[in-house]
């Protein structure tokens, strides 16, 4: 808009002083003309060619003054827009047991940072945005649409999520509550949810709806599901058999990762690269480049067309009588003298 204004002012000022130019050119038309007082038809193109240019330019150069750089690629996002992955992460007392793998002395937090950073690695991060929202005693989103994975690692591995909790039972309700709540406003069939937990009390009833954004559930089970660990008085192991009634329930998938990462048939819609387009306003860049280019042009052009063809009189210095009559005398004795 402040293109197109400035654009618009500088014709109008032009064209006013083109107005007052062509009035004080009538008042010396014999001299600037010649005889006939006027100059060549196609000049009277000019006034309307010089302020069309004048604003032509103006408009090219303040649009491509406030454009981004096409360097900067700000405007490129994926065909479809950016694909999500929301990770509902379980990181409740009982992920620290060391039963994370078989074999190894790992935690069930180290076994699903290993395993969702496994995934990570295999998906197109540059087009997909990723969101972890961790869960305890409640849930609390602790990052929205990064594409950085060193954020998620740091989240993963580093950061003691369970202190923002109160002590308490694990609600893993909570954490599939918020992530639908965060996924609900994206793109329809633009998210996948992921849930990593060792398992909880899922009711049989009131699960909260999936949004139309989420088209993929995966449910990743850690800890041995076979032999527990005992913590706070009761025995925990991983409880397959709810984990995988919510991957039903969602008509989503269950899958054990306590010994086995998740399979890369799962993450099609999440590795699959996009072509890229620019959501800018297609064409306006060509359209500042031409008119910039045509104005200068026409510009820097026009005072030399008319010096060379503004009109068809030519002045030049008059003869004196003097000269004249001089010239005659020389004429007629070169007639004399010849007879």
């Amino acid at each position: 808009m402040t293109a197109a204004l400035t654009a618009f002012a500088a014709l109008a000022l032009v064209a006013l002083a083109e107005w007052l130019h062509a009035r004080r050119c009538r008042r010396v038309a014999r001299l600037a003309f010649g005889p006939s007082g006027k100059p060549r038809e196609w000049t009277a193109f000019v006034p309307h060619a010089r302020a069309g240019a004048v604003g032509a330019l103006a408009w090219g150069l303040l649009t491509l003054l406030f454009m981004d750089s096409r360097v900067r690629r700000s405007n490129e996002i994926p065909e479809g827009g950016y694909r999500h992955l929301v990770i509902a992460l379980d990181v409740s007392p009982s992920m620290q047991l060391k039963d994370g793998a078989a074999g190894a002395q790992k935690t069930r937090m180290q076994r699903a940072a290993e395993v969702l950073l496994s995934i990570l690695q295999r998906i197109a991060l540059d087009q997909v945005r990723v969101s972890v929202v961790a869960f305890y005693t409640g849930a609390k989103p602790a990052v929205v649409d990064t594409f950085d994975i060193e954020v998620v690692k740091n989240i993963l591995n580093d950061l003691p999520l369970d202190m923002a909790f109160d002590i308490g039972k694990t609600r893993l309700i909570d954490g599939i509550r918020e992530s639908l709540v965060l996924a609900k406003p994206w793109e329809e069939a633009s998210t996948t949810l992921i849930v990593a937990s060792d398992g909880d009390t899922v009711p049989d009833t009131g699960l909260p709806p999936l949004p139309r954004s989420i088209n993929k559930v995966l449910v990743l089970g850690v800890g041995d599901a076979r032999t527990g660990k005992y913590i706070d008085g009761h025995q925990s192991r991983q409880d397959a058999s709810t984990l995988r009634q919510l991957a039903t329930r969602y008509n989503g998938s269950y899958f054990d990762v306590n010994e086995k990462h998740l399979p890369s048939p799962q993450l099609t819609a999440l590795a699959n690269v996009m072509p890229m387009k620019d959501v800018a306003e297609k064409g306006r860049r060509e359209w500042a480049l031409s008119l910039v280019t045509a104005g200068a042009t026409l510009l820097a052009g026009l005072p030399v067309a008319l010096a060379l063809a503004g009109t068809s009189w030519q002045a030049g210095r008059q003869k004196s009588l003097k000269e004249a009559q001089q010239e005659k005398r020389v004429r007629q004795w070169s007639v004399v003298s010849s007879q």
